[in-house]
């Protein structure tokens, strides 16, 4: 992977590291969206080049109606490459929006000869322990959110691989909501 190419997993969490209830729900985050606070997401949105998302997460961001990230390059993985997912059926190899079960290192690869450099995972937990294990993630930007969930979908999902978390910065957020930049593993700047 080439050391001027990021890929961030910028997500919320709540204290006990859940990122979603275990039907995939995220209704207990409404009090901090209605806050007014974006904790810095139109930011860091701006420097995204592309989006790379699990399946069930890609099907949760269809329920808020228009696509949120039209104006992006989005990459969808799925193991069931014959599921249509709701992708335009005349999309061609320009098409915002891709479901591939290629391997995320291939998916990384073409995104960056395109031109990409910043790269957002933006979920599930499963597809971000997959990313971890592979060594694949750069950045983790974690918004840790002042409630407990008991259960649901981790962080991290799956066979995630220790790393360790160097951090960068920390931001103290209205409602109590903090988040952290932390660089994985490498050392690299």
């Amino acid at each position: 992977m080439s050391a001027d190419l990021r890929i961030t997993y910028y997500v919320a969490a709540s204290v006990d590291g859940y990122i979603a209830t275990a039907d995939g729900g995220t209704g207990w985050l409404a009090p901090f969206e209605a806050s007014g606070d974006d904790y810095g997401y139109a930011d860091f949105y701006a420097g995204i080049d592309a989006l790379l998302l699990g399946r069930r997460t890609y099907e949760h961001c269809l329920g808020f109606g228009a696509w949120p990230y039209a104006d992006k390059p989005c990459r969808v993985f799925s193991r069931d490459r014959s599921r249509r997912l709701h992708e335009d059926e005349d999309a061609d190899e320009s098409s915002a929006i891709r479901i591939t079960a290629d391997d995320p290192a291939t998916v990384i690869g073409e995104l960056a000869a395109a031109g990409a450099r910043n790269l957002w995972l933006v979920g599930g937990g499963q597809l971000a322990g997959e990313f971890l294990l592979r060594g694949l993630l750069t950045d983790l930007v974690l918004s840790v959110v002042p409630v407990t969930l008991g259960s649901g979908i981790p962080l991290f999902g799956g066979d995630a691989a220790p790393a360790a978390l160097q951090l960068r910065s920390s931001r103290l957020h209205s409602m109590g909501l903090v988040q952290l930049h932390y660089r994985i593993g490498n050392g690299q700047d």
